[in-house]
């Protein structure tokens, strides 16, 4: 079992270059269009301090069906260009569609490519599309990325129309955010255009080619912060107008008329929200110009992001209701239905219509009532017998009881003990093999607060846990008591969750788990689970122990595999 958080680039750098981050400063999208099956390349206009390498334009010669590594079988050749080449592939050992970039390994960017792909791939943020490998091999050099079949381009999105408000604040407020990220670790992108943007079904934007498509062109700039915030404000004029901020046409987008310079977006269209297209204008004015309310201008991700975050909340348009159709009377219970109207004969409506009797007002009926009637006084009577005879009884006992009270007493001995909750003074995460999952969210499990939870990183394999021997934590009681139980709560339901109870020595237990007492454990599907033991153990230490975990969609901190969370922990003795 593959972790999504580790294993996206398990090759080692001996490139010999300058560093990572020095090298991630040339990013761009990784130029695969997955809706359309073209190149998700277009024009980009010239920026201040952006330059292009030249490279030889010498794509490797392969075709469909080769492999790459034993591994990936290249499918489809999306886009050729400037010596690379970009393919749909399939990752036969992990039966998944991935992206592939192929260059040769002499080309003159192919180091720089590798060497972006890696320090993209340990950002490991799931905003970005995941660089999944890195490797030279064979004469070949080629880096291998998610592929997202549900997603949607911006590109085809603008093709409809512009965005609605709520929309394209979404849009600016997850891609400044993420930018903002990856510029903390060193990594900008530089091609930030709308082929470069999904969003995915569940309303999330994701960012391909973050420190890749840029190296893929040999593209560096001097000012790369201010040059990625150039490109979101680009994004949110055209997500608000429907056209290219430049004079000139891009991205199936019509540029602004030429000589007359940058206008605000209001004046381009009518109805645009009047916050974001100052935001839009303070993003890209950044060369001194300033928006309308002479506010300082974005030169940064970061400021863009803090300038969303500032603005009013939008709220989401109210959902459409339709009214159903008024309805249509017919006369087809009238026995006309299908049948034409002879000329000079009255329809049916046109004819009196003999009102039914009152219910029950015929011999039926009259018989009916008189029967239910006397059911009813039947069941009266035997229902008064019925009391008086159990009111009888129960002073026979009471009776009885008193007389006989001195003898019996009363046995409590032999009742079960009600549990009585145990309270947990600490807890550390159990990692063997010395690679926690999320050692510092540990006390969000018994903090009483359901929203905070300890969650274990996404796994391509399950539902059992295949690289590791399980995931887990150990609680101190504080000192030893009897263990009965727990009743524990999951972020994450359906099939399915195996989780074990046992008695450890310590917070960092020195055995394995088989050498630890079992108290009990338990298989579910629900997002809680009750585990009772079946005689309580003694101990201050207990683990609890994950072996298997169900399938979870992607969400704000792990994308989607095989994983858990764990919100409350409570126990019992």
């Amino acid at each position: 079992m593959a972790e999504r958080s580790t294993a996206a680039v398990d090759v080692a750098d001996n490139s010999g270059d300058e560093p990572l981050t020095a090298q991630a400063a040339q990013a761009t999208s990784d130029g695969v269009d997955t809706q359309n099956g073209r190149a998700a390349d277009g024009p980009m206009p010239d920026k201040d301090g952006e330059r292009t390498n030249p490279a030889p334009a010498a794509a490797p010669e392969l075709h469909s069906g080769h492999k790459l590594a034993r591994r990936y079988r290249l499918e489809e050749c999306v886009t050729r260009v400037d010596g690379f080449s970009s393919w749909r592939a399939m990752d036969e050992k992990l039966r998944r569609a991935v992206g592939v970039h192929l260059m040769p390994a002499d080309h003159a960017r192919a180091r720089s490519v590798l060497a972006a792909a890696r320090s993209s791939a340990l950002l490991g943020d799931p905003r970005f599309v995941q660089v999944l490998d890195a490797v030279e091999e064979n004469d070949v050099a080629y880096v291998v990325h998610e592929w997202l079949p549900d997603a949607t381009e911006l590109t085809a999105l603008l093709a409809a129309g512009p965005l609605e408000a709520h929309e394209a604040y979404q849009l600016v407020s997850q891609v400044s955010q993420a930018m903002a990220a990856a510029h903390r670790e060193g990594l900008a992108h530089l091609r930030l255009t709308p082929s470069a943007i999904l969003r995915t079904s569940t309303g999330q934007y994701r960012i391909r080619g973050l420190a890749v498509n840029a190296a893929l062109r040999g593209i560096t700039s001097e000012t790369p912060q201010r040059a990625d915030t150039e490109a979101i404000g680009a994004l949110l004029y055209a997500a608000l107008t429907q056209r290219w901020p430049y004079e000139s046409d891009a991205y199936g987008l019509t540029g602004l008329p030429k000589g007359v310079g940058l206008i605000a977006p209001d004046q381009v269209r009518a109805g645009v929200h009047r916050g974001l297209g100052e935001l839009a204008m303070r993003a890209l004015a950044n060369d001194g110009a300033t928006a309308s309310r002479q506010e300082p201008a974005c030169t940064t991700p970061d400021e863009l992001a803090k300038a969303v975050a500032s603005m009013p909340r939008i709220r989401p348009p109210e959902p459409a209701f339709t009214a159903p159709p008024e309805y249509q009377h017919t006369t087809y219970q009238q026995g006309s239905y299908g049948r034409p109207t002879p000329p000079g004969v009255n329809t049916v409506q046109s004819r009196p219509v003999v009102p039914p009797p009152p219910p029950l007002q015929s011999r039926t009926g009259r018989a009916l009532k008189w029967g239910v009637a006397a059911l009813l006084i039947a069941a009266l009577g035997l229902g008064s017998w019925q009391l008086a005879d159990t009111l009888l009884d129960r002073g026979t006992q009471k009776g009885n009881s008193g007389t006989n009270n001195n003898q019996t007493g009363s046995d409590d001995s032999g009742e079960k003990k009600e549990p009585t909750p145990l309270t947990i003074t600490g807890a550390q995460e159990y990692a063997p093999d010395g690679k926690p999952q999320n050692a510092e969210n540990v006390s969000n499990t018994y903090d009483a607060d359901a929203a905070t939870y300890w969650r274990t990183k996404s796994f391509f394999d399950g539902p059992e846990v295949k690289i590791k021997d399980g995931l887990g934590i150990v609680y101190d009681l504080g000192s030893e008591q009897e263990v009965s139980g727990a009743s524990i709560a999951l972020k994450y339901g359906g099939p399915h969750t195996t989780l074990t109870l046992y008695a450890a020595d310590s917070k960092s237990p020195k055995g394995s788990v088989g050498s630890m007492a079992k108290i009990a454990g338990t298989t579910s599907s629900d997002n809680s689970l009750q585990l009772t033991a079946d005689k309580p153990v003694k101990t201050r230490y207990v683990l609890v122990w994950i072996t298997a975990m169900p399938h979870a969609p992607l969400d704000d901190f792990s994308d989607s595999g095989y994983k858990q969370a764990i919100t409350d922990v409570k126990f019992s003795g």
